[in-house]
C-alpha cells in the first residue's frame, strides 16, 4: 500500500483532475444537476439529512450567508456554512460553527471516494458541493446556510429543499451564462424557490418584480421584500464598525445596531438577514431580531468572513474588497471616494490595485473608476485572469493612469512605496486578486 497523500497533494488532485470554473471559466460548467444528483445518491443523499437556507443573488450572497450563519450559531444551533470561492484556503468553503473542516477530513473524503469521482467525472464545484453536504450530514448540523455558486436553477447546490430561499439582488454578471437581460438573470436565480417555502427578496427592481411574482405563484412560495420591511439610518462609521438605527416598518420598532460589516452596501444585506431571521422564527427556530442585532456585531470573528470592505491597515488606509462586477464596484467606489474627506486632509491621494478575470464586463467596470487615482494593474495567478498588460492598455485609453505589474504582490509593493500617511489604497476587481493580497497582510500581522 502506498502512503496517504498530504493535504496539498489532495488539493492538487482536485484542481488538476476536475474542471474548475475559477481557473478556466465557462468550460468547467456542467449544464444540469445530473452529476451532483449521482454523486449524492452514491454518498447516501446527505443533502436530505439537514435543514437548509438557500441563498442566490448577483452580489451580497457571501455577506448574507455569513451574517445568517453567525446569528444561528449565536442562538445555539450547530450551523453549517457553504460558500464559494475561497480566498486563501479551500476549506473556507465548508465551515461548521465557524470552523473550517479539517485537512485530514478533506484527504479522507477524496481518498475514500476517488473511484466515484473518476467514474462520474464531476466538475470541481460539483464535488465540493457534495463534500459540503456529506460534512454537514456527518456533523448532524441543525441548519446549513448554502450559497449558490452561479445562478440558481442549474447550480449544483440546487438539489436541496430549503426551508427558506433568499435572493439578495439582481444585476448584470455572467451574461454569457445567465442571460443578457435582468429578467433572464432573475429567472435563473428564481430557480432556487421551492414549493411552499418562503422566499426573501433583498432588493426590489421593477424589471425583475414580475419574474419573481410568477415563480412564487407557480411554487406557492410567499415573497417577503426586505427593502419594504426594514429601514436603516447610519449614525456612525469607523474602521471596525458601522452604527445604525434600524426600523422594523411593520412593528414600528426601532433598534440600535453596531456591526462589523462595514461596507456601505451591507445595509441591503442586513435588511435581508433580518427578514430571514423573522421567517426562521416563524418556523420554530429560537432566533430573534434582538439576538440577530447582537450577532451582527462580530460576524467576522464568528464565521471567518474576509474580503468585504476589509480594512487591512490604517495610516495609511489599505482596504480590500472582492467586488468584481459593475453593480458591486459602483458601491465600493462610492465609499472609497469619501475616504479622503473623512481623513480630513487635502493632501491625501487615492491608489488602486486592480485586476479582473477575462469574462467580466471590464469596459463598463472601468468606466466607474475615478480618473484622479494612481493605478497598479495586475493579474491573479490563474488561467482565467485578464493579463495585466491588456488591462493596463484598456484602462489607460479610458484615462486611468497606471502601469502593469507582474504580480499582485509587486503591484501592492509599488502602491505602498508611493503612498504617504494620508493616502488610501483599495485592492479590488476580483476574488482572486484579494485572495493573493490577504496572505501578505496576514504575514505582516503575524510578524508583529
Amino acid at each position: 500500500m502506498g502512503s496517504q497523500p498530504d493535504y496539498q497533494q489532495t488539493l492538487t488532485y482536485l484542481y488538476e483532475k476536475l474542471p474548475m470554473f475559477s481557473r478556466i471559466g465557462k468550460a468547467a460548467l456542467k449544464p444540469d444537476l445530473t452529476n451532483t444528483l449521482k454523486l449524492c445518491a452514491a454518498l447516501g443523499d446527505p443533502h436530505t439529512k439537514f435543514k437548509s437556507v438557500h441563498i442566490a443573488g448577483t452580489n451580497g450572497k457571501g455577506s448574507t450567508s455569513h451574517g445568517l450563519a453567525a446569528i444561528c450559531r449565536q442562538a445555539g444551533y450547530k450551523t453549517g456554512l457553504y460558500t464559494s470561492p475561497h480566498l486563501i484556503d479551500f476549506r473556507e468553503r465548508i465551515r461548521i460553527n465557524g470552523e473550517m473542516i479539517s485537512k485530514q477530513w478533506v484527504i479522507d473524503f477524496v481518498e475514500k471516494n476517488k473511484v466515484l469521482i473518476e467514474e462520474i467525472q464531476p466538475s470541481f464545484f460539483e464535488i465540493t458541493v457534495a463534500m459540503a453536504f456529506v460534512a454537514f450530514a456527518e456533523a448532524e448540523v441543525d441548519i446549513a446556510i448554502i450559497e449558490t455558486g452561479l445562478g440558481g436553477r442549474l447550480d449544483s447546490t440546487n438539489i436541496i429543499t430549503p426551508i427558506l430561499a433568499i435572493i439578495t439582488n439582481i444585476s448584470y454578471d455572467h451574461k454569457d451564462l445567465l442571460g443578457s437581460t435582468l429578467q433572464e438573470i432573475a429567472a435563473e436565480k428564481a430557480g432556487i424557490m421551492k414549493t411552499r417555502a418562503p422566499t426573501v427578496i433583498g432588493e426590489q427592481n421593477d424589471e425583475t418584480q414580475r419574474v419573481f411574482f410568477e415563480h412564487s405563484v407557480h411554487k406557492q412560495s410567499t415573497l417577503h421584500y426586505a427593502q419594504s420591511l426594514w429601514g436603516m439610518v447610519r449614525t456612525g462609521l469607523d474602521a471596525r464598525y458601522q452604527y445604525y438605527k434600524v426600523i422594523n416598518n411593520a412593528q414600528r420598532e426601532m433598534y440600535d445596531l453596531r456591526t462589523d460589516l462595514v461596507g456601505n452596501y451591507q445595509q441591503h444585506n442586513i435588511k435581508t438577514i433580518l427578514t430571514a431571521v423573522e421567517l426562521l422564527a416563524h418556523q420554530g427556530f429560537n432566533v430573534s431580531v434582538a439576538g440577530a442585532l447582537s450577532a451582527l456585531a462580530h460576524v467576522k470573528n464568528t464565521t471567518g468572513l474576509m474580503g468585504r470592505w476589509d480594512w487591512l491597515k490604517e495610516n495609511p488606509t489599505i482596504i480590500c474588497d472582492v467586488a468584481h462586477n459593475p453593480a458591486g464596484l459602483k458601491e465600493v467606489l462610492e465609499q472609497f471616494n469619501t475616504l479622503p474627506s473623512s481623513a480630513g486632509s487635502d493632501t491625501s491621494h487615492k491608489h488602486i490595485v486592480l485586476g479582473f478575470v477575462k469574462d467580466k464586463d471590464v469596459d463598463e467596470a472601468l468606466s466607474l473608476f475615478p480618473k484622479d487615482a494612481a493605478y497598479y494593474f495586475c493579474n491573479a495567478n490563474i488561467d482565467r485572469a485578464l493579463p495585466a498588460q491588456e488591462l493596463s492598455t484598456k484602462a489607460n485609453s479610458m484615462g486611468l493612469n497606471g502601469k502593469p505589474w507582474p504580480s499582485v504582490a509587486q503591484a501592492i509593493d509599488a502602491a505602498r512605496s508611493a503612498m504617504s500617511t494620508n493616502d488610501a489604497l483599495l485592492i479590488t476587481g476580483s476574488f482572486f486578486i484579494v485572495g493573493e493580497a490577504l496572505p501578505i497582510f496576514r504575514m505582516e500581522k503575524a510578524e508583529l
